[in-house]
């Protein structure tokens, strides 16, 4: 969870839900490095679809599903809950039946959970219309050891 923390900020997620107990027994592990629980408070939630419709998201479904639409051809939605399953599992057959969309990642083979994450909120960002980039991000975003230039 503390990668899904560090991706969440670094792609500007505004809040995590999750179902289940796995998080309340790993937090004690303190792998967010950055810090990030500070300004990204996971919430625990009992149903994911209810508070997605309680605040006018479509709820997305990343996983290996046959007849998911690739990622690579998926056009997010602007204001969208991604749910992801768990590693040793997969999402529950009724969530995926209520999603709005399922997406996959085309892969060979099944990535962990901070890996997807990753990748799909990675993609979401490289989508958006006014996407902004250069040395003035790369200056603001780089870990403070590091001040290499290119030649």
């Amino acid at each position: 969870m503390g990668s899904v923390l560090r991706a969440a900020g670094c792609y500007q997620v505004s809040s995590i839900h999750y179902t289940g107990s796995r998080y309340a027994r790993a937090s004690q592990f303190v792998t967010d490095t950055k810090n990030r629980y500070l300004n990204i408070s996971p919430i625990h939630v009992n149903d994911l679809i209810t508070i997605a419709k309680q605040q006018g998201l479509k709820t997305v479904a990343i996983e290996l599903v046959v007849g998911a639409i690739p990622l690579p051809d998926y056009e997010h939605p602007p204001q969208a809950l991604y749910i992801f399953g768990p590693e040793d599992g997969s999402i529950a057959q009724d969530i995926i039946n209520q999603c709005d969309d399922i997406v996959y990642i085309p892969t060979i083979g099944c990535m962990n959970l901070a890996a997807t994450v990753n990748v799909v909120l990675y993609d979401r960002l490289a989508k958006q219309p006014n996407l902004a980039y250069g040395d003035d991000l790369i200056i603001a975003s780089r870990d403070t050891n590091n001040r290499t230039k290119a030649p």
